[in-house]
């Protein structure tokens, strides 16, 4: 990940510096949010930006913004990717301001998941890959969520996450971009129906 890092910043003309970006995701309270989840997204986000005409300045950018969408991570929604977009800007100062900007502006996509700029639909597609993951991972990724959560007793949490996943079920479309649809979108909605009936 600090390769990837590292070599974004190359390609924007800036000297890299990725600071504590390594030892956040690996905090010990990160059941899911952790190295493992940053990478996935970051090849995830690099495959489905093969579909599409970005330049190279914009991939380096997506893949800038993957590596820093879950840096700061306290289980508090909101909070948490405005205080990650904030070190993002932090670790990109000297860059030109319009790719630190764009940075900043796909972390904070991720609040809630929308925008019109065609890089966070990549960004937001990947975020959600886990989604449509074969049904062990998918139940490994829930379990995982849980643990981030344990301060809720049982039944706050099967409340609230119900409510998240049928948010996502209604959704027309879980995924942004076609190529994502066709990937996960199918094996997504059968993950989470399952997991609402467990819950429910």
């Amino acid at each position: 990940m600090r390769r990837i890092w590292d070599d974004a910043v190359r390609v924007l003309g800036g000297t890299p510096d990725a600071g504590d970006l390594m030892e956040r995701y690996a905090e010990p309270h990160r059941a899911y949010h952790n190295t493992f989840h940053v990478v996935s997204v970051v090849r995830d986000s690099s495959a489905l930006a093969d579909a599409f005409a970005f330049t190279t300045e914009e991939r380096a950018v997506l893949a800038l913004a993957a590596c820093a969408h879950d840096v700061i991570y306290d289980g508090a929604p909101g909070e948490d990717e405005r205080a990650s977009a904030a070190w993002a800007r932090e670790r990109l100062a000297g860059l030109d301001e319009r790719h630190i900007a764009r940075v900043e502006s796909l972390v904070l996509a991720t609040i809630t998941h929308s925008s019109d700029d065609p890089l966070a639909h990549v960004l937001l597609d990947a975020d959600l890959a886990i989604l449509g993951s074969e049904p062990e991972h998918y139940d490994r990724y829930s379990s995982a969520v849980r643990q981030e959560y344990a301060r809720y007793d049982d039944r706050t949490w099967r409340a609230g996450r119900a409510k998240v996943l049928k948010t996502l079920l209604d959704r027309e479309n879980l995924f942004v971009t076609e190529p994502a649809r066709q990937l996960w979108d199918a094996a997504a909605r059968t993950n989470l129906r399952r997991e609402l009936q467990s819950l429910t």
